[in-house]
């Protein structure tokens, strides 16, 4: 069986607006998808690398699709491994700390993150082109 997919800006559903590619630390990237209420961020973080601490006004859900490592939130840090899910909510300091496999993360927030809508680096409101 071998599936072909046409090029991403002819995929029914996708646009250069609503699919960007970020990244937002060493070792951190992230796909984004975004909408009008809702943002959906696939997130890849490499061995052994963290995510900055931070935190936004929006509200977060995130599952863990793959790898494992530890859920940083206020001042709690769980292990987790795939198929774990959490929320965040808004203006809570987070981070996400990958474990030896790496870890890929489903991320979504209401209301969209607007800086998450721009090309760039960077998980705050402040991003740098590149």
């Amino acid at each position: 069986l071998m599936i072909r997919r046409p090029p991403r800006s002819t995929r029914k559903g996708s646009s250069a607006a609503s699919d960007v590619y970020k990244r937002t630390g060493p070792g951190v990237t992230t796909r984004i998808f975004s909408g009008d209420h809702a943002m959906l961020s696939v997130v890849r973080i490499n061995p052994g690398a963290e995510s900055e601490i931070h935190s936004h006004e929006q509200e977060q859900w995130g599952v863990l699709l793959s790898g494992g490592g530890a859920r940083i939130q206020g001042n709690d840090s769980i292990d987790v491994s795939a198929g774990d899910f959490w929320r965040t909510p808004p203006n809570v300091c987070h981070a996400f700390r990958a474990g030896s496999e790496g870890a890929t993360i489903l991320d979504v927030f209401s209301p969209p993150r607007e800086e998450y809508r721009i090309k760039g680096s960077g998980v705050g409101t402040q991003t740098k082109s590149e």
